[in-house]
């Protein structure tokens, strides 16, 4: 019966991954670097623009982060424009590819990933001026954007704003399969398959992880940052509900259904959901918040 078992599940989560993967590859990024994540970023409807410069309304620029098995042009393909049309330069490189070129990214391990980051977020203040910016990152990239300003000696003063949507802040049990797994005695297995893959993010993430136990030794947030976490109660990838949030002071927690009870927006549809994109903007700007208007995201 174990064996079955075992196929099932791997075969699950690596569906589960290749479907993430999918969904978020609609463009091919460009090669990364091991000192930022993209070395050149094409202009796509205005974000990815490094010719952009911030305006007095709105100082510092902002990096999008990708969720896992993602790429920067393909998973922010509706934020970033939705940020350029608002003015704010905006940029989504990819990250934590295994392979140069190949689109799908955030699969390092978290703090591999992080330096990445780290790399990027020094080439977009020395290009654009500024001396902060604004972390907003989906899925592993909302971890990422929870993880970057705590780990990384020098980042959170370079941090102004973080909003973190659908992140596995309390790591994940990914639908349940990772209770399984050790419900089954065989989460060891799970992932070492995962970890040889390819995919060390994936078994750093779940619950009880590495990376989710680095970020949660002592308090997650820094201080002089501004935080918003952005979850969904139908989100079924990023399990339980609420291991997203942040139960520290300063944090903004909220969910797509405090505001559209009837959006049944799930996990990876939140990069793609008006509603999601007015309270990320808002989270921005809170000085000048605008409506949510109650669409309905993709259930995905």
């Amino acid at each position: 019966m174990r064996r079955p078992l075992r196929r099932t599940l791997l075969a699950l989560a690596t569906t589960l991954l290749a479907a993430t993967a999918a969904t978020t590859t609609a463009t091919p990024s460009q090669a990364a670097t091991t000192t930022a994540a993209t070395p050149t970023l094409t202009t796509n409807s205005g974000f990815n623009d490094w010719s952009c410069r911030p305006s007095p309304a709105h100082p510092e620029p902002v990096l999008l982060l990708h969720g896992l098995g993602g790429n920067g042009p393909g998973n922010m393909a509706f934020l970033g424009p939705a940020l350029a049309a608002a003015g704010y330069c905006a940029y989504a490189p990819t990250y934590g590819e295994p392979l140069p070129g190949l689109p799908v990214g955030g699969l390092k391990a978290v703090d591999d990933s992080a330096h990445e980051i780290a790399g990027t977020i020094d080439r977009i203040l020395a290009t654009t001026g500024a001396t902060r910016l604004d972390l907003v990152g989906h899925s592993e990239g909302a971890f990422e954007s929870l993880y970057l300003p705590k780990a990384l000696p020098g980042y959170a003063a370079k941090t102004a704003k973080v909003v973190a949507i659908a992140p596995p802040t309390h790591g994940t049990t990914f639908a349940n399969l990772i209770t399984l797994a050790e419900t089954l005695g065989i989460r060891p297995a799970v992932d070492t398959v995962l970890a040889t893959a390819g995919c060390v993010a994936c078994t750093e993430l779940t619950t009880g992880g590495p990376a989710v136990a680095r970020l949660n030794d002592g308090p997650i947030t820094r201080p002089g940052i501004d935080y918003t976490v952005v979850a969904s109660t139908a989100d079924a990838l990023v399990t339980p509900y609420g291991t997203e949030y942040v139960a520290e002071p300063g944090v903004t927690n909220e969910s797509v259904q405090q505001y559209c009870p009837l959006d049944p927006v799930g996990h990876i549809g939140l990069a793609y959901d008006g509603d999601v994109a007015q309270l990320v903007l808002n989270a921005l700007d809170p000085a000048h918040p605008g409506p949510v208007l109650c669409t309905l995201g993709p259930l995905f």
